[in-house]
């Protein structure tokens, strides 16, 4: 057995297309001392090129290293957060990414979908800044301190699972 070893990424995938939401998740980390850098992307297309791009006229290698986390809203512009999960659960590179559904709906069947499609963790955003803040607080010290990730690899596979 080898031993379990973090990926050196520190990076946060936000999947937000709300500025709003993104500058308050953005002061929720920073006070809530969470040192890790985010990228944001605005929908879901721009999700998928960050996760499964390759440079150009590149046939292998990725323009970006997985990030630890995917904090992915639902309702988003071209590809919902749906699609992305399902596309994020159905490649090899990806399938065992964190993907944290963070997002204002309300719907029991996006909360049983985004379940049976491997989210690993489902929370709506709650309204107010302190009760937010308290959350991405929990939220980050779980998923980015607490919790282990799995050996990954960011090797040219794309085959997808199945």
């Amino acid at each position: 057995m080898t031993p379990h070893t973090q990926p050196t990424n520190n990076v946060v995938l936000l999947v937000e297309d709300n500025p709003d939401d993104e500058a308050l998740t953005r002061r929720a980390f920073r006070r809530s001392k969470l040192a890790n850098d985010i990228h944001v992307t605005r929908d879901g297309v721009e999700a998928l090129e960050y996760l499964h791009g390759r440079p150009e006229g590149e046939s292998t290698g990725w323009t970006h290293p997985l990030p630890r986390l995917v904090l992915l809203d639902l309702k988003l512009p071209r590809v919902d957060g749906l699609e992305v999960l399902t596309a994020i659960r159905s490649t090899e590179r990806t399938r065992l990414l964190p993907v944290v559904i963070l997002t204002s709906s309300d719907e029991d069947r996006d909360l049983v979908e985004s379940y049976e499609l491997g989210a690993n963790s489902y929370i709506r955003k709650p309204v107010g800044f302190e009760e937010f803040t308290r959350v991405i607080e929990e939220l980050g010290l779980y998923w980015l301190v607490i919790n282990l990730d799995p050996p990954r690899s960011d090797g040219p596979s794309e085959a997808p699972v199945g």
